[in-house]
C-alpha cells in the first residue's frame, strides 16, 4: 500500500530549511547593516536634504547606482575579514608596512575628528530646534555613549545601534506627510525627469556637483574600516560568509531606502517652492509650513538619530583602525585594561570633537570641508589596498573578486574621487 504524505508534513519539510537559513542570517546580522545605516549620518542627511531641495525628484535616479556601489565595496571588506580572520587595517600593516599604515591612519584620524565635530554640531543645532537644553543635552548624549561603549560589550553596542536604526522610519512619515507625487518620485528612480524642471546648463551643473556630493558622502574611508573591524569583532564563522554577503546588499538597500524618503520630503516641499538649503537642520524647519509641525519634528528627530549612529560608528572606526594598524588589542568584548589604547582613543576623539563643537566662533563649515578634502585623498588609497587584498588568490583562495567586483570597485573608486574633488573645487573656487 503506498505511503501517503500529508500536506502538513510536506509544508513542514519545505519550511524548516527556510527557518534554519533565517536563524543563521539573523545570527550574523548587524555589521553590514549598521555600517550602511551609519553612512546616513548627520552629514549624509544634510547632503540628501540639500540635494532634494536643489534638484527635486530627478536626483533619485542616482540611488540605485549608489546602492550597488555601496553594497559591492562593503561586501569586499566583509568578505576579506571573514576569509582571512583579520581586519583590513591589520592586513594593510602586515602586507604593505608601517609607513603606509601611519599615512592612512593619520588621514583617517583627522578626517574622522572633523566628521565627529560636524555630528555634534548637528546635535547642538537640532536639539535647540526641539527646545531641548543644548549643552546639557549634548553632554548627556556623549556621556551615555562613553558609558555604553566602555562599560558594555559588543552585543549591547550592536543592539543599541540596530534599535536606533528603526528611528529612520521618521523620514518615511515626514515624506508621507508632505503628500508628494509618488508616481513621479518612483519613476525618477528609472530615469531622471520632471515636467516642472528645465534641464538647462545651470541645472545640469548643479545636478553634477550635488550628485557627486551625494555619492561622495555615502562611501567613506571610515566605513571601509568599520565594517571590516566590526564584523571581525562579532566573530562570525567563515562558513557563514554567504549570509554576511547577503546582509551587505540588504544593508545597502535599507540605507538608500531611507535616503529616498529624505529626498522626497524636501523635493516635494522645498524644491517645488524654490527654497534653498545649506544644511540638513534647515530642512526640518523649512518643511513645517508645507507639511505641518509633526513632519518637521520627525525630520529633526531623524537627524539626531543619524548623528548618534555616526558618533558611535566613526569614533569606533578610528579606535579599531589604530589597534589593528599598530598591532594592539581592540575589542568591545574586552575591558579597559585589556584594550587600554583602543578605549582611550575612543574617549579622546569624542572629548576633542565635543570641545571644538561647543567653542564659539569656530567655522564648522570649514571643519567639514577639511574632513571632506582628506576623505577625498584617502578613499582611493584605501580602495587600492582593499581591491589589491581581495584580488590576492594566495590570501583569499576561492573567494577572490570576480571580474564584475574588481572592475566595478575600480571604476567606482575613480568616480568617488572625482566626485569629492569636483565638489570641493566648486566650493572653494565657485566654478
Amino acid at each position: 500500500m503506498p505511503t501517503i504524505t500529508s500536506p502538513f508534513n510536506k509544508r513542514k519539510w519545505l519550511t524548516w530549511p527556510i527557518i534554519r537559513g533565517l536563524i543563521i542570517f539573523f545570527s550574523v546580522f548587524g555589521p553590514a547593516t549598521i555600517t550602511a545605516m551609519a553612512d546616513n549620518d548627520a552629514g549624509g542627511v544634510a547632503t540628501y536634504s540639500v540635494a532634494g531641495a536643489a534638484l527635486g525628484y530627478p536626483v533619485l535616479f542616482l540611488l540605485p547606482i549608489l546602492t550597488l556601489m555601496l553594497a559591492v565595496t562593503q561586501e569586499m571588506g566583509m568578505r576579506l575579514t571573514l576569509v582571512t580572520r583579520r581586519g583590513l587595517a591589520d592586513l594593510i600593516r602586515e602586507r604593505f608596512g608601517v609607513r603606509v599604515s601611519i599615512i592612512i591612519f593619520s588621514a583617517l584620524l583627522v578626517a574622522n575628528l572633523g566628521t565627529l565635530t560636524a555630528e555634534l554640531s548637528a546635535f547642538k543645532t537640532t536639539s535647540s530646534m526641539l527646545h531641548l537644553p543644548v549643552i546639557p543635552f549634548v553632554l548627556l548624549v556623549v556621556i551615555l555613549l562613553l558609558i555604553v561603549v566602555t562599560r558594555g560589550n559588543y552585543k549591547l553596542t550592536q543592539g543599541i545601534m540596530l534599535v536606533s536604526s528603526l528611528f529612520y522610519v521618521a523620514y518615511i512619515i515626514s515624506a508621507v506627510k508632505v503628500h508628494p507625487d509618488w508616481g513621479l518620485a518612483l519613476s525618477n528612480i528609472v530615469y531622471p525627469h520632471d515636467p516642472n524642471t528645465t534641464f538647462n546648463p545651470t541645472y545640469m551643473r548643479s545636478y553634477l556637483l550635488i550628485g557627486m556630493g551625494v555619492l561622495g558622502t555615502t562611501i567613506t574611508p571610515w566605513g571601509q574600516f568599520f565594517i571590516s573591524s566590526f564584523a571581525y569583532d562579532k566573530k562570525i564563522e567563515a562558513g557563514k560568509i554567504i549570509y554576511s554577503q547577503i546582509e551587505t546588499y540588504v544593508g545597502a538597500f535599507l540605507t538608500d531606502f531611507f535616503s529616498f524618503f529624505m529626498i522626497v520630503a524636501t523635493a516635494a516641499t522645498l524644491y517645488v517652492n524654490k527654497i534653498q538649503l545649506v544644511s540638513g537642520e534647515q530642512a526640518a524647519l523649512a518643511i513645517e509650513p508645507f507639511a505641518g509641525q509633526l513632519a518637521g519634528t520627525l525630520f529633526a528627530v531623524g537627524i539626531l538619530v543619524a548623528g548618534f549612529m555616526g558618533l558611535i560608528a566613526v569614533s569606533l572606526s578610528t579606535a579599531y583602525a589604530f589597534a589593528e594598524f599598530f598591532g594592539l588589542q581592540g575589542s568591545l568584548d574586552s575591558n579597559y585594561k585589556q584594550s587600554k589604547s583602543f578605549y582611550t582613543l575612543f574617549i579622546i576623539q569624542l572629548v576633542v570633537a565635543l570641545i571644538v563643537a561647543l567653542l564659539p566662533g569656530i567655522s564648522l563649515f570649514k571643519v567639514a570641508i577639511i574632513s571632506q578634502t582628506i576623505n577625498a585623498i584617502a578613499l582611493p588609497l584605501v580602495f587600492y589596498y582593499l581591491i589589491k587584498l581581495t584580488n590576492d588568490k594566495q590570501l583569499m583562495g576561492e573567494h577572490t573578486n570576480n571580474g564584475f567586483q574588481k572592475w566595478f570597485a575600480i571604476i567606482g573608486s575613480v568616480l568617488i574621487f572625482i566626485a569629492s574633488v569636483a565638489t570641493l573645487a566648486a566650493t572653494f573656487f565657485k566654478i
